[in-house]
């Protein structure tokens, strides 16, 4: 998992340039915090991503690379994605 600098509209996976405020992501699980809550999400393009949820909004605060070869769950979104 590396660290992200960029929050807000303007962020996007590394991978495969979707914007992080964008859909599709899918929630892998949901976790309550003191301020929020915490996310862990999959891109379009298979990348995990943790996202922070609190007073200052939504932001993806690490993600990882997608698995080599790996096939997403959906080809419509991958195409989305990578186009």
């Amino acid at each position: 998992m590396t660290s992200t600098e960029a929050t807000g509209a303007t962020a996007a996976c590394p991978h495969c340039g979707w914007p992080d405020a964008g859909e599709p992501f899918r929630v892998l699980s949901r976790h309550t915090t003191a301020t929020g809550h915490t996310e862990w999400t999959r891109c379009g393009c298979g990348s995990l991503q943790v996202r922070v949820a609190d007073g200052r909004g939504t932001r993806v605060v690490s993600r990882g690379g997608p698995a080599p070869g790996a096939v997403p769950s959906r080809t419509d979104t991958a195409s989305r994605c990578r186009g």
